[in-house]
């Protein structure tokens, strides 16, 4: 018998329709189970905790992530996998900071949800709950399969930090374009082996010191000035910086002083594309090529989630912000590619 702790936050996956105003209001566990008799029927202990009260994905914070992460430490020992039924809006931001807190982690942390409430005919919810169930307790010679935080939705594993949501119409709402699909269920569950995580002898360490003052600073043409000046100028320890193409910019002499002057302030500037696709690569095109010596870092292939749960996780680490600036750019859970 396998023991799964399923940790219940809320999401669309345990919500009813209220009569009277025709919204969705989320309900508790209890639903779920009532709606998933099959349950009863798998050779599992499960084991459920419930946030009190239930939270809509929209209002998570980095409050929920350390609890979160201290329920799975604290039960870390005493279980064979956990699924985290959450709502699929910020559900790519929670697997991405999971990721970074659980580090070595050797067991599955499985999160999934819904586009339909489970109650609803057409649901999405109980292939989505029966399949995390199954690959969180799937092992073989004695270690489990999967030994990192995913996201399961519509038939697909993708490593957390790598996904992001792109769908609100479609079953199929999540995407991990810059990294292989770890597994994809059919008649079967095919596990992708040489695309997982093995960490297995590593030491289980988690951290739960987060330092969440990250700003974005989204770039489209005809930007202010004043508009840049008053992001550059927050109170945040570093900036992500969403460019064009492969990290291209602006060469306006005005933005390049700007972000000169904010780097030798002491506040890091991370370089993520606002492609979906591809990855940055700095000097490729001269519309990037002073960037790199401005001291901007190379954000890679990061999903946006990553890059905002990885500096919130480096930041609430480490005080110093040159040894944030190393570990930016380095591959520390599978959540970039570097391409030297």
């Amino acid at each position: 018998m396998q023991n799964i702790f399923i940790i219940y936050t809320g999401g669309t996956i345990g919500m009813v329709k209220d009569v009277e105003s025709g919204t969705f209001v989320p309900f508790d566990f209890e639903l779920i189970a009532r709606n998933l008799p099959d349950l009863e029927r798998l050779d599992y202990k499960l084991t459920v905790h419930s946030f009190t009260p239930i939270i809509d994905s929209s209002n998570m914070n980095p409050t929920i992530w350390v609890e979160m992460a201290e329920i799975i430490r604290n039960n870390h020992d005493h279980y064979d996998g956990f699924v985290i039924l959450h709502g699929s809006d910020t559900m790519s931001f929670s697997a991405s900071i999971l990721s970074f807190m659980l580090e070595g982690l050797q067991k599955p942390v499985i999160l999934s949800g819904s586009q339909l409430p489970i109650g609803e005919i057409r649901t999405d919810a109980r292939e989505n709950m029966m399949t995390a169930l199954e690959i969180a307790s799937a092992k073989e010679n004695g270690k489990s399969i999967v030994q990192e935080v995913c996201i399961l939705f519509d038939n697909k594993l993708f490593r957390g930090n790598r996904s992001f949501k792109y769908n609100s119409a479609k079953f199929e709402a999540f995407r991990s374009p810059n990294y292989p699909v770890l597994a994809e269920a059919g008649i079967h569950i095919n596990y992708n082996r040489e695309a997982l995580l093995d960490n297995t002898d590593k030491a289980f360490i988690m951290h739960t010191e987060l330092d969440n003052r990250v700003g974005v600073l989204k770039l489209f043409p005809g930007i202010s000035p004043a508009f840049v000046q008053s992001i550059l100028d927050s109170n945040v320890r570093s900036i992500i910086m969403e460019t064009f193409g492969s990290g291209n910019t602006m060469t306006d002499k005005w933005f390049l002083d700007m972000l000169e002057d904010t780097v030798k302030k002491g506040k890091n500037i991370v370089d993520i594309s606002q492609c979906k696709v591809g990855s940055v690569e700095l000097g490729r095109y001269e519309t990037s090529q002073g960037l790199k010596a401005l001291g901007v870092l190379n954000g890679y292939d990061m999903t946006f989630e990553a890059a905002v749960t990885k500096l919130m996780y480096l930041q609430g680490q480490l005080t110093d912000q040159e040894a944030v600036a190393y570990w930016v750019e380095k591959n520390i859970r599978g959540e970039l590619t570097v391409n030297d």
